[in-house]
């Protein structure tokens, strides 16, 4: 615990101290026990400050990001003058000779104090209690009723029990004559020890084959179905705890996670040690004790998001990151950190292997030596929306006799025929939209004005179960107005069907069929479909979060190119991956899967529908990334500087552009500044700048022209995944 402004703050102690630094005064307690592993490891330590370091973000801000335990511990602090000191220059209340609860002075008070060296402290760990009621040591003064003498009876025997009503319960009398017991002093309420939180049980005992993964630093496992890839990377790190050491799984999202741990958590054993799941979803409690697990090296395997690269294993042997592509590893706030990228240099640090494993593999670890295992079966049928001529080449579904434009939208005449064979038979069927609500837009058919946001520049999408025009970046919200504000217009055309549309649209096809939907805005209980029960679920991509419905018969994908137009050079990529994941969502059964596209020969549908494996695509990308000079062929940076005044927003873009060419860099390392594609977001106005080097060295000597202020605000993303405004 070090002094930090006025308060005692938890510090992490990094190495020593540069002369011309920082100079902190003396830590007043030390929380670790040096007989105790450290809280956090040296070689998370490193990789955190490398990461610091070339992001230009404080390490603080990245460990509390990151680190979910210890940060804010609980302590018993106590306080006491030093021997003969005169604290009365400090006051009237100040600690005097004997120990006292800190918290009965002014924090400002004990610093003051503690500066001058006049101020002994004692702080130590303090243990979870919970309150309970017990049988006084003493017998009451007053006799106890027949009734009374029942309930003190029963909670002599049990001991303790939590509240007065479990009391009054269990010995069958009221609340009444247990609150009696305990104001005739025969019961009184006590502090016990908390009992440790109950953990996420194991799964089965994964069946182990012969470890077939290359004996190699860095590895890769792709493709397949989930079980076969579970069932081979158990079999691999099965082998490193069958031998002492520790592994942990890194997962982008916490359906992954549980899918994972049910997978892999059943390696636990006597000798290889505990599996233990690490995540922002578990409770105070359960963080702690999981990480007095791992630090006691009870627990060998940790699965988990990001919070598990930091855990304090013994003697890491493997850091596996499962869909190393996923945009769901970027932090979305804070330090905007990458995973991925954060167990590449923990594993560098820690000298141990690092294994990706996924449905498909980015194209940034195509050359790590792995395998890639044959796909499964899949039944794809593409409803082209741009040649409806040419579509009876394309599946079996189509009719010859269809024009353009008049397929059907936003289902497709295919699409239809198929949900009617579904509610025939009694099957299940899952809908893909591209977006939540009723659409993307409303559009006056006489003039072709578009409610805008009013701290955006972006349509307001119409919601219509809510009658709501609602912004889906900032989340302003306006009702829907009758008539167009421009010309006075009554009627409204959508444009870009969502969810609610869709869902509308299948009910009219199938009006005694259940339809579901499932988007962040509503989430139906789909336990009667998980039970079996036929219907037709419309969501979002929130729908992969959840299990494969068991009868599942047709997957849907209703406007694929969403997907591909986006500002993004890692779009196809994304639309690739999402096709994999689909094909293999349920674990035995291969459901008809239909795309509805205008981009048909697109190479990331053609891989899947001419049967590649998960390989094949990726390569294609990579030719194309390095032509282009994109990662892994080059590094990334995105420089965002913004501003409420669009005309100073451009002066600061400016202004940092500047600073970056005198630092040296050349044409071709700096793309803008360029406004961003949304211009006006949340009421400011970014410009984006796209740094593109050779390496990070390269990148950190330019970043160095940054650490100054701009007149906006400049923030670095040295990982950038999304859109791209320069």
């Amino acid at each position: 615990m070090v002094p930090w402004q006025g308060e005692l703050r938890v510090g992490i102690v990094l190495g020593p101290g540069k002369e011309a630094g920082h100079r902190l005064r003396d830590a007043v307690a030390l929380l670790d026990s040096p007989a105790e592993a450290p809280w956090v490891g040296p070689a998370f330590l490193a990789a955190l400050a490398e990461e610091a370091r070339l992001s230009r973000v404080p390490l603080g801000l990245l460990l509390s990001d990151i680190l979910p335990v210890g940060l804010s511990p609980r302590l018993c602090h106590r306080v006491r003058a030093v021997e003969d000191a005169d604290l009365s220059p400090f006051g009237q209340q100040v600690p005097g000779p004997v120990w006292q609860d800190a918290s009965a002075f002014d924090a400002a008070l004990l610093d003051s104090v503690r500066a001058q060296g006049l101020l002994e402290e004692d702080l130590r760990p303090k243990a979870r209690t919970v309150s309970v009621v017990r049988v006084s040591d003493r017998e009451g003064g007053t006799p106890l009723t027949p009734k009374q003498k029942v309930a003190w009876a029963w909670l002599r025997e049990q001991g303790h029990v939590e509240s007065l009503s479990t009391w009054a319960q269990g010995a069958g009398v009221s609340t009444s004559v247990v609150t009696g017991v305990m104001t005739r002093g025969w019961a009184e309420r006590a502090e016990h020890p908390a009992p440790l939180p109950v953990l996420t049980p194991t799964g089965e005992a994964p069946k182990l084959t012969l470890d077939r993964l290359p004996e190699a630093r860095e590895w890769r496992l792709h493709g397949g179905r989930p079980a076969v890839r579970h069932r081979l990377l158990a079999s691999r790190l099965a082998r490193e705890l069958d031998i002492g050491r520790s592994v942990i799984v890194a997962v982008p999202d916490h359906a992954t996670l549980r899918r994972t741990w049910t997978a892999l958590s059943g390696l636990s054993s006597e000798q290889r040690g505990r599996a233990v799941q690490l995540s922002g979803q578990l409770s105070e409690e359960e963080r702690e004790h999981v990480w007095q697990l791992i630090r006691s090296g009870e627990a060998r395997l940790v699965i988990g998001t990001c919070t598990a690269l930091c855990a304090p294993v013994h003697d890491l042997a493997t850091v596996v990151v499962k869909e190393e592509g996923s945009d769901a590893h970027k932090l979305l706030s804070g330090s905007h950190a990458f995973v991925p990228e954060l167990a590449r240099r923990l594993a560098r640090h820690a000298e141990c292997q690092l294994g990706w494993t996924g449905s498909v593999p980015s194209a940034e670890v195509l050359d790590v030596p792995g395998q890639v295992l044959p796909p499964p079966v899949a039944r794809v049928h593409v409803v082209d929306y741009a040649n409806p001529i040419q579509a009876p080449a394309l599946g079996p579904l189509s009719r010859a006799d269809l024009k353009p434009g008049a397929q059907g939208y936003p289902l497709s005449h295919d699409l239809q025929k198929v949900l009617r064979q579904v509610a025939e038979r009694g099957r299940q069927a899952v809908l893909l939209a591209p977006r939540r609500g009723y659409s993307a837009l409303l559009r006056c058919p006489s003039c072709e004005h578009t409610p805008m946001c009013r701290h955006c520049d972006v349509p307001l999408r119409f919601h219509q179960e809510t009658r709501e025009l609602t912004c889906h970046q900032c989340g302003y919200r306006e009702r829907l107005h009758e008539r167009c504000a421009e010309c006075g217009e009554r009627m409204w055309q959508a444009r870009g069907p969502g969810t609610e549309w869709i869902a509308q649209e299948v009910r009219k096809l199938l009006p005694d069929f259940p339809v579901l939907r499932f988007d962040r805005d509503r989430q139906d209980d789909l336990s009667a479909l998980q039970q079996g029960h036929s219907g037709v679920v419309i969501g979002t991509q929130a729908l992969l979060t959840q299990d494969a419905l068991p009868d599942l018969a047709l997957i849907g994908v209703t406007l694929a190119d969403t997907w591909l137009n986006v500002s993004d050079f890692r779009a196809s990529e994304r639309y690739h991956r999402l096709l994999r994941q689909l094909i293999e969502w349920h674990p035995v059964r291969a459901p008809l899967l239909v795309v509805q596209t205008f981009q048909a020969g697109h190479p990331a549908l053609r891989c899947i529908v001419d049967g590649h494996d998960a390989g094949a695509y990726p390569a294609q990308e990579r030719q194309g990334r390095q032509l282009l000079r994109y990662p892994p062929f080059a590094r990334l940076a995105q420089i965002e500087v913004a501003a409420r005044d669009q005309g100073k927003a451009h002066a600061a873009a400016t202004a940092v552009a500047q600073a970056l060419y005198g630092k040296g860099a050349v044409d071709g390392e700096l793309l803008g500044p360029a406004p961003s594609p949304i211009a006006r977001l949340r009421g400011v106005y970014p410009y984006h700048l796209l740094l593109r080097v050779r390496d990070d060295a390269r990148l950190e000597v330019l970043l160095s022209a940054l650490d100054r202020s701009f007149p906006g605000r400049v923030r670095v993303d040295v990982h950038p995944r999304g859109v791209f405004g320069a």
